[in-house]
């Protein structure tokens, strides 16, 4: 790859990681793997808006993702590039709620996160 298409690609990665709502999510995934209901209840956001962060993450290969049943798991990829990888690290560790959508019955239909 050439510098100009590294530099570009670096550019790109770093506009998605840049963004403030994700840069927390991606706080919280440092923590492990987490369920998208538990982004639903911490942040004063839609399933909707937090399924089209998710997708751009994962569409850029910061995230994946793992689905048992009706239910979609998102954790850190762990092939991230150096300098991502050390973002990461440097974000605090943010106290989270545990998801109770499975003991609830609430389910959040698959296609809404694609």
């Amino acid at each position: 790859m050439n510098n100009d298409k590294t530099i570009e690609s670096m550019s790109d990665l770093l506009k998605i990681v840049g963004d403030k709502t994700r840069l927390k999510m991606l706080a919280f995934l440092k923590q492990g793997e987490r369920c998208v209901c538990e982004f639903v209840d911490l942040f004063d956001l839609s399933q909707p808006a937090i399924s089209q962060h998710l997708k751009k993450m994962r569409a850029a290969g910061l995230i994946n993702e793992r689905k048992q049943g009706t239910w979609v798991y998102y954790r850190l990829n762990d092939q991230l590039p150096s300098y991502v990888t050390e973002i990461i690290q440097a974000l605090p560790l943010l106290e989270t709620k545990t998801c109770d959508c499975q003991a609830t019955g609430l389910s959040i239909p698959l296609e809404t996160l694609k």
